[in-house]
């Protein structure tokens, strides 16, 4: 089989035509587990040790079985008990809820690097709860992750030619398509990767740009901190 550049120029235009729906997925399940991942680090960490514990088996068992079982689960099985989504929506939420187990972890190793002391700071002035996690804990946690949270973003976007089992018109189903067709498979599925890597590197690129000034901003984030200690010092 030889390439046809023919062919591969008339279909481009159909396959790279979902491209704004794959990056509208994979946006949409980032915030999902952005939000959701962050909920789960908070309930892992909750002095109430039933909801600790539900929370710890609840990450392991989605992170122990495979994001296409849980797709089936949601799209297929959960309207037999009533619960039912569309396709692009139970899309979205399961990939959305598989990487915030992934991303609870990150938030977690963050806020576990935040010493001690920034703690006792924050009570030492009559910080609330959440006073103490929005203004202390998580500006110093996050920024040392965001590779790690920018990787995972890489990864779910990678992981969208799931969906095109519950009929998902993303990528890989327009060439699949276009190929059985054609019967021409080469010039469909070369484009989809070529796609994927056009995507995927500039992405990377933000995302090193975003971690040099991220840095900045975490080194103004902890003289901040020591100014707060320093003045508390003052004051006793």
């Amino acid at each position: 089989m030889t390439w046809d550049w023919n062919f591969a120029i008339e279909v481009f235009p159909e396959i790279a035509g979902a491209i704004w729906l794959v990056i509208g997925i994979t946006l949409g399940a980032y915030i999902v587990s952005l939000v959701f991942g962050l909920a789960l680090t908070f309930a892992r960490r909750s002095s109430f040790k039933p909801l600790a514990l539900a929370t710890y088996g609840f990450i392991e068992f989605v992170r122990s079985t495979p994001p296409l079982v849980q797709l089936f689960f949601v799209f297929f099985a959960l309207p037999s008990i009533g619960i039912s989504f569309d396709k692009y929506t139970a899309g979205i939420l399961t990939l959305g809820i598989h990487y915030s187990t992934y991303l609870s972890e990150v938030y977690r190793s963050g806020i576990e690097a935040v010493p001690k002391g920034q703690w006792e700071a924050a009570k030492a002035m009559n910080f609330s709860k959440m006073q103490t996690w929005f203004k202390v804990i998580l500006p110093q946690a996050l920024p040392p992750v965001i590779p790690m949270m920018g990787n995972y973003l890489l990864v779910l976007f990678k992981e969208t030619p799931i969906l095109m089992a519950i009929g998902v018109g993303e990528f890989l189903q327009e060439a699949q398509l276009i190929g059985a067709a054609n019967f021409k498979y080469l010039e469909p599925i070369t484009i989809v990767g070529l796609l994927f890597l056009l995507l995927s590197y500039p992405s990377a690129l933000l995302i090193n740009k975003l971690e040099k000034r991220s840095k900045r901003g975490f080194r103004s984030t902890k003289k901040a901190v020591k100014e707060m200690n320093e003045f508390e010092e003052l004051k006793g």
